[in-house]
Order: structure tokens, then sequence, then C-alpha cells
């Protein structure tokens, strides 16, 4: 596409030498080989007559150009159908763009002037040397530029979609690296507290270690099996974060629970039986769902090689959480049980004894001993992790506090409103310029194209398969009603033209219809091109007859070009399923449509259909059913809320949205399934209580997950390209919706709804009550603690 910077007339005398000389400049290209230098008229798409096939656009301009030689002033270009020195009329709706026109359509200026070059690629040979010739006509081009700085050029040739859509992968680095450096600091100060020797900030480094080795497994499998490298690639690191460091923090808060005084065995053992149940049944989910999107059903190659990689390093993490993970915690339970220091592993002196030491040792040595607490303190040591702390002192009972919840209540139905209004906008995007980095030849002239070259849909091609009776007056009215309101480029209205300035009648019969169409207007040079448009076919008794034939429409668009171009297809789709003459319509961008519009949805109605089959299922094997209700619930709110804000926010339902809205499925089962399993299986109290204590349980893991996860995506906000725009937008609403839900929505609602609850405990009989007494006895070759209960 050429341009000018001040909107100047491309069909002056200035720009039109221009524009030919880059013609005669890009024709002349050669491409080097052993023995040979190839040129565009090797490598070229060869018309009829041998030559290379040219836009006439060229021919438009040269003709101009020998006008304005000669001195003619007649000389006249329409707009969208012009005619040539020759008699043909061609259409110039898809090369002129921003068009001006006087009276009668002629074109009075032009601000953009579009060409396209027509290469071959029949063999292993043609296209390495078409494919080196594309190279160098880009750097032509901008060579070009160069030296013309008052017109702006944008290439664009058939390997610049696939250069665009990598270099998303290189423009990314230096922000993934920050977002490393970023998840690490957080996930090292959310283990950490005051007391040293309590504190875990090894364990956070050590989980996100984990997460980092399954994802590089999974790379490193899909490399050796031949897999191919694609930059959704870059989603499946957030994917792992959300799922993996969730599971390694529910561990931690786990070890949190136990009690101080038992072995640290009987301790790993209580975490592993705590935690490993819902995180196994979520990894599970989340091998199923993506289990489906990397499935045949799935017909997107970029979407099934991502689910498939998802599912590798899904499984792993799942074995380095069992394995790795689990033995650094082991491993910091000794040097917690030791009275070691948590990051130095020195053990930590007596208070006595660090008096004597100065203030910065004091503070860097600070630990509670459980000799020098009592009995009630002794199961408290942990309350003073800042979140852990924050939660049971003060979050708890706000959000449970009867006047707060009328306003999150009001605040849900506001949600649900806003979610609505985005649903029912929502579009499928089929724009390949959502899919690769901003400052990119795709961007760049996608955008021109969408400026200048909107106004006329792409050529459709109008093919009639069969043998109809073209010489019928009714057939002739069917097939001028059928193209209709479009701009055609059509033999047979040109042929019915032709015989009427003839004063011919157009209801000829067969014989000399067929003719009149082979020897005469096929004959004439104006019409001689038309000639490629129809197949003839001689019959048994030498009688010539039209088998099929193919006619060109282009319809009038406004700025939404997409969409107007996919209900036309439609439109004309169904139209030839119920008319009379049988035809079919064609455009290679119909192919995208096509495979994008019956693409897009299939992962995600699978994952959807498998998710909710996988809770069905499960139904049948949990304590309580009702778990099941209100997870597949929450899902539904949380997707629901998603699509909708999704949409509010500009992002449109294209490959890398839907397998975020997959992710989405997991992510809030991830998070929601243990509150809502500590809930419903809870007895004895109140709704309340049970709410208070499901957030303090899994509370603390949700927000420590969540923290790191939106502190790792803020980064990947600032990357250059459309495709992490994308994800980060989707990513950044499933992460904020789910923990809105997990946060503010579950906890209120769950206090008024069932399931119901014993608002108060039995009273037991005095008579039958019940003393314990605890005796401590201390095992002399161990540091075990072994309490003896004895009833009396």
């Amino acid at each position: 596409i050429i341009t000018s910077f001040r909107k100047a007339n491309m069909l002056d005398q200035h720009h039109t030498d221009l524009i030919l000389k880059l013609h005669s400049a890009v024709t002349r290209i050669q491409v080097q080989r052993p023995g040979f230098n190839y040129t565009f008229a090797h490598i070229c798409i060869l018309n009829n007559d041998k030559t290379c096939i040219v836009d006439d656009i060229v021919h438009v301009l040269e003709e101009l150009k020998a006008a304005r030689s000669s001195n003619r002033t007649n000389f006249a270009i329409t707009y969208p159908i012009t005619h040539l020195k020759d008699g043909r009329e061609v259409y110039n709706g898809h090369q002129l763009g921003g068009v001006t026109v006087h009276s009668k359509d002629r074109v009075k200026s032009a601000e953009a002037i579009q060409l396209t070059y027509y290469l071959q690629a029949i063999n292993s040979l043609n296209d390495m040397v078409a494919e080196k010739w594309e190279s160098i006509f880009c750097d032509t081009v901008e060579l070009f530029q160069k030296s013309n700085r008052k017109v702006k050029m944008y290439p664009f040739t058939s390997s610049s979609l696939k250069e665009d859509f990598q270099k998303t992968s290189r423009v990314s680095e230096r922000y993934l690296i920050t977002s490393l450096v970023l998840v690490v600091t957080l996930a090292i100060l959310c283990c950490s507290m005051q007391d040293c020797v309590r504190s875990k900030p090894w364990l956070g480094l050590l989980g996100l270690l984990t997460v980092t080795l399954a994802t590089l497994t999974a790379a490193g499998i899909i490399n050796l099996t031949g897999g191919k490298y694609n930059s959704t690639f870059l989603g499946i690191p957030f994917v792992m974060l959300g799922h993996g460091l969730y599971g390694t923090f529910e561990m931690l808060s786990s070890w949190r629970k136990t009690r101080e005084d038992q072995h640290v065995k009987e301790r790993t053992a209580a975490v592993f039986a705590d935690s490993m149940l819902s995180f196994s049944l979520t990894t599970a989910m989340y091998l199923v769902t993506f289990g489906i999107g990397a499935s045949p059903f799935t017909n997107i190659e970029a979407a099934r090689i991502f689910c498939c990689n998802s599912c590798i390093a899904i499984f792993f993490n799942y074995l380095y959480v069992l394995s790795f993970y689990g033995s650094s915690l082991v491993f910091t339970g000794y040097i917690e049980n030791n009275y070691q220091h948590s990051i130095f592993c020195r053990k930590v002196p007596k208070p006595e004894v660090l008096q004597e030491k100065p203030a910065w040792y004091r503070f860097l040595l600070t630990a509670k001993f459980s000799e020098d607490t009592d009995d009630s303190e002794e199961t408290n040591t942990y309350e003073s992790h800042l979140l852990v702390w924050f939660l049971k002192r003060y979050y708890c009972d706000w959000i449970t506090n009867t006047y707060v919840k009328p306003f999150v209540v009001l605040f849900y139905l506001v949600y649900i409103s806003f979610a609505l209004m985005g649903y029912l906008q929502v579009s499928e995007g089929s724009d390949l310029s959502n899919i690769v980095a901003t400052a990119t030849r795709t961007i760049e002239y996608t955008t021109a194209q969408q400026k200048y070259f909107s106004n006329y849909s792409p050529v459709i091609g109008f093919y009639i398969y069969e043998s109809i009776e073209y010489w019928n007056t009714s057939v002739q009215e069917d097939v001028l009603e059928y193209t209709k309101g479009f701009v055609r480029i059509s033999w047979f209205e040109s042929y019915l033209n032709y015989l009427r300035k003839l004063n011919i009648s157009t209801g000829l019969p067969k014989k000399n219809f067929t003719d009149m169409l082979r020897n005469s207007f096929l004959k004439t040079p104006q019409f001689a091109h038309f000639s490629e448009d129809i197949i003839f076919s001689k019959k048994y008794n030498n009688e010539v007859d039209v088998v099929a034939s193919r006619m060109f429409l282009v319809a009038k668009t406004m700025e939404t070009k997409r969409e107007e171009l996919y209900d036309l297809l439609e439109t004309l789709r169904k139209l030839s399923l119920t008319s009379k003459v049988k035809f079919i319509v064609f455009n290679p961008s119909f192919v995208y449509m096509d495979r994008y519009a019956s693409s897009v949805g299939a992962p995600l109605q699978n994952s959807c259909i498998s998710a909710l089959f996988l809770l069905f299922f499960s139904a049948f094997l949990v304590a309580d059913s009702l778990i099941n209700v209100w997870l597949t619930l929450t899902v539904a709110s949380v997707e629901f809320g998603v699509i909708g804000f999704m949409t509010l926010w500009k992002v449109e339902l294209d490959c890398i949205s839907v397998l975020c809205l997959i992710y989405g499925i997991n992510y809030t089962i991830d998070n929601c399934a243990p509150l809502l399993s500590t809930f419903v299986l809870g007895k004895e109290f109140t709704r309340t209580k049970w709410v208070k204590n499901a957030l303090e349980v899994h509370g603390v893991a949700i927000l420590q997950s969540y923290l790191c996860y939106i502190v790792g995506l803020i980064p990947l906000a600032a990357v250059p390209s459309n495709l992490t725009r994308t994800l980060f937008r989707c990513l950044f609403l499933i992460a904020l919706v789910t923990f809105f839900h997990c946060f503010a929505i579950l906890p209120v609602i769950l206090t008024f709804l069932p399931p119901s609850k014993k608002k108060r405990k039995e009273k037991k009989n005095p008579e039958n009550r019940e003393e314990i007494e605890c005796v401590e006895m201390v095992d002399m070759d161990s540091t075990r603690v072994v309490d003896q209960i004895t009833t009396v």
C-alpha cells in the first residue's frame, strides 16, 4: 500500500511516476541461485498469453501517464469500475483507496494505491525462491521509502504474519524476566514472618522453582517430540503460576495448622492428608479440560499444542509437588524443629543470650520458644504472620457483618448487570492483527487497509457449477436477481448488454445464443478476457453447451467490514441452498472465516462439557454432592462475568481468549473448591462460624497465590503485542473475578443459603461430663513429644 503523509493525491503526475518507478524496481528484483538469477518474470503467475499477471491499476497508471505526455485531457478514471483503452472493464475498488469522486463516479483524487504481486509455489525450489524474493521485496520497498520521504509504504507478504506472530516472544523476554523477579520477591515475602524460626522464605522460592521445573520439563518434552513453538506458549507459565503456587501455599497453610509438639513426620503426614486430596482433584480437572482441548476435537493447531503442553506441565507439576516440594517442606520442618534460623540455618540462641547482642542481631534472630509460652498461646504461634493475623482478626468479622452483607449483594447485582451488558455484545474476533506484536508490518498494513480500502468487500467468486438455460429470459432474470445490489464483473451481464447494443433479443434459441457467445462476443478484444470465466463442453451431437461459469461480485461495506462480510457470506450460502440456479460463493478469506467460526467456540464448549461431566461424576464420590452444586454455580458466575467484562474491555472471543476461558474454569475450581468443601462439610456451628473458619483455613493460601499471580501479570501489560494484551486482560479478569467470589460473594451468600447448620451444640449431661487430664511425656532420646490422655 502506497500513501502520502500529507494526504496528497496519489494520481497526480509526481506520485504516478513514483509508483511506476517502484513497480519497475520490484519487477527487476533478482534472487541469486547457483547458475541462475531469478526475477519476477520467472516466478510470477501467468495468464493465457503467457505474460505475468499484473494489477490492472498499473495499466491505468501507465495510460494516465501516456495521456499526460500527449496532453490528452479526456482520459478519466471511474470508481469502482473503470475502462482501459482496449475497452476492458476492470474493478479498481481494492486498488484505489481514500477516493474522492466527481459526478458519474469519475475519480477526482485517491489517497492510497495498493499493488499486489502474485507468485507461484509449484515446487520446493520455486517456493524457496519465492520466499527469498519476498524478503528482498520488503527490503526494496523500505529502501525506496528512505529515498522518498514524502510517501509512506506498507509492504506485506505471505510470510509477514508468521514472522510477526513469533516476534511477540522476542519482545516479551525482558518483561517476563521482570515478572519472574517480582513473583520471586513477593513469594518469599508471603512466606516470611517476623519469627525467624517459623518463617519459611525458602519454601516460597522453592514453590516457584517447582512450577518452573514443571514448565521446563513440558517444554523439553514438546521439543523432543518434534512439537512446534508458537507465541501462545507465553500463557503456559501463567497457567502454571496460578495452579502450582496455590498448591504449594495450601501445603504451607496446612503446615501452620499442625501442632508444633508433633514430630516432623507426623506434621508432614497431616499436611498431605489435609491438602493433597483437593490438589489432586483440581489437578485432575486441569488434565481433563486441557486434555479435551488437546484432542482432535480442537481443529486449531495452536490451541491444541497449547493444551497439550499445559497438560504435560500440570502433570509434572503434580509429581514435583509430591516429591521435590514435599521433601523441601520436610527439610524446613527439621530446621524449625531444631530452632534453626529459617534463612541461615544457624541455631537461634535463647532470649537471655540475645539480650547481650546488638539490636540488629536481636532483630534478625527474633523467635518464640515453646517453653516461653503457656498452653493457650502455643497453638497461636503462627498468628504473627501478617496475612493470618489480618484475616483472623479483621476481615472475617467484617465480611460477615450484618451491615456489610447488603452492600456485597448489591455489588454482586451490579456485577451481573455489567457482565450481562458485555455478554450481549460479545463478538468472535477474526482480525489477524490481534495475535501479533504491535510495531509490525502486519499491524501497519491491516490498519492502512482498513483506513483506505474498507469501502468495498473483497472480490467474491460466484460460481454456477451446472449447465443452466442461459438463453432463457426467466433464468436470466433469476441470475441477475441473485446478484442484485453488488458491483458486478460479469461475462453474463456484459454479454446481455452486448446483444442489446446489437439490437438482438437476449432470448435467443440455445444454438444461436451459444454460437454468438463463442464466435462473436469472446472474439472481441475488450471481452476476450471473459473466456477464462466460461467452460464449454461438446455433446455427442457436436452441440456446444456452457457447463459452468463464474462471475465476480463486490459488496459495498461500512467500517464494520468483518461483521458485514460474515453476514454476507451466510446470506449468500442460504440463498445457494434454496435458489433455482445452483451456485457457490468463494473468496480466500472465507476459508479462514469458516475455520475460525467453527473453531473458536469448540475448545471452550468441549472443555465446559468435560468439566460439567467431571463435576457430575465426582458428585457420587465426594462426601456431599452440594459441594459440586455450589462449585458449578460459582464457575458459571465467574465465566459469565469474565466474558462480559472481557467484551467491555474490547477483547474479542478469539483463540487466545478462549484458551484463557478454559483456564478460568480450572482456576475458579482451584480456589473455590477448598472453601466450599470446608463450609459444606462443617457441622454443629452456625453458617457464619463455618464461613469464618473456611476463610481462616484456606484464605491465606488464596490471598498469597492471588498476590503473586497479579504481580506476575502486571509486566505483561507493558509488552508491545496484541497477543499479550489479550492474554493480560483475560487472565487479570479471571484472577480478579475469582478473588471477588472467594472473598466477598461466597462468604456472604453462604451465610444465608443452604446447607443449614445446627446453631448451637447439644448440651452434654452434667452427670456424664468428662474431665480430661493431659500428661506430657518427653522422649529424652529425641525431640518427639507424646501426649498421654487419661480419662478421669
